[in-house]
């Protein structure tokens, strides 16, 4: 896929009398960084909305020293708890809802304190995986938005939690662990917006963006520079994290 042909796809959003939406969500800072201090400094001058999901366990308060990003929460320490043959997950089968959501809370009351203003109660789950059960029961937590990746099959997965997901994840996890490449990543997009579009999945979910800013080399950073610009002058609405989720907590 090329940018011309995300240009023709934001065109046949405008030519429908509709405005092609995305949002952006970053996983896994905890302390601050370079590639940390890059990311928001790209946020600030492209003036693309960001929401910074960020591992409470791990995260110290320098990050949070006049942040202009929303703050998620990626769920409470991003330990692994599978069980052998189990896919990576936080929240592993064994481990009782009651004893999840109880760390979930503690997780919560640490980030909201240190994040203040910033922090959304929304949980972002470490490998995009969480229980539905679990899911179920986030207001118990104080959590009231969960975001995964891929498109939703609905829009509230239990009463007052509402789930708005990712979908172009720019990191080759399986191979290289770098940039998936420009053609791969416009190709998720186009696709998504398309099945929008067309009715194949829920139009009402904004076509997510997932970023790791620890993992962005040069080629990833130009990549989101252009996609910014190009797609803002196409048209299309970068939207506010914090107008995507209830507002509570």
């Amino acid at each position: 896929m090329s940018w011309a042909e995300l240009d023709a796809e934001l065109g046949r959003w405008r030519d429908a009398g509709r405005t092609a939406d995305f949002w952006w969500r970053d996983d896994d800072a905890a302390k601050p960084s370079a590639p940390l201090t890059q990311l928001l400094r790209l946020s600030a001058s492209s003036q693309v909305p960001l929401a910074l999901a960020v591992v409470p366990a791990e995260a110290t308060p320098e990050i949070f020293s006049g942040l202009k990003a929303s703050v998620l929460m990626h769920g409470t320490d991003h330990r692994n708890r599978a069980a052998p043959g189990e896919k990576k997950t936080e929240f592993a089968e064994a481990e009782s809802d009651a004893e999840a959501v109880a760390r979930l809370c503690i997780a919560r009351e640490r980030l909201a304190t240190r994040a203040a203003k910033r922090f959304v109660p929304v949980l972002a789950p470490p490998w995009n995986r969480l229980k539905r059960a679990l899911a179920q029961r986030l207001p118990e937590a104080g959590l009231y938005g969960l975001s995964g990746y891929g498109p939703r099959d609905r829009a509230e997965v239990a009463p007052d939690v509402r789930q708005v997901n990712t979908h172009v994840d720019i990191i080759d996890w399986r191979g290289t662990r770098g940039f998936v490449g420009e053609a791969a990543a416009l190709r998720m997009a186009i696709g998504h917006l398309a099945s929008r579009r067309k009715g194949e999945v829920d139009a009402g979910e904004p076509t997510g963006w997932l970023t790791h800013h620890a993992l962005h080399d040069r080629e990833t950073w130009l990549f989101l520079e252009r996609l910014f610009e190009r797609s803002v002058k196409c048209g299309a609405r970068w939207i506010d994290p914090v107008e995507l989720f209830p507002s509570r907590g």
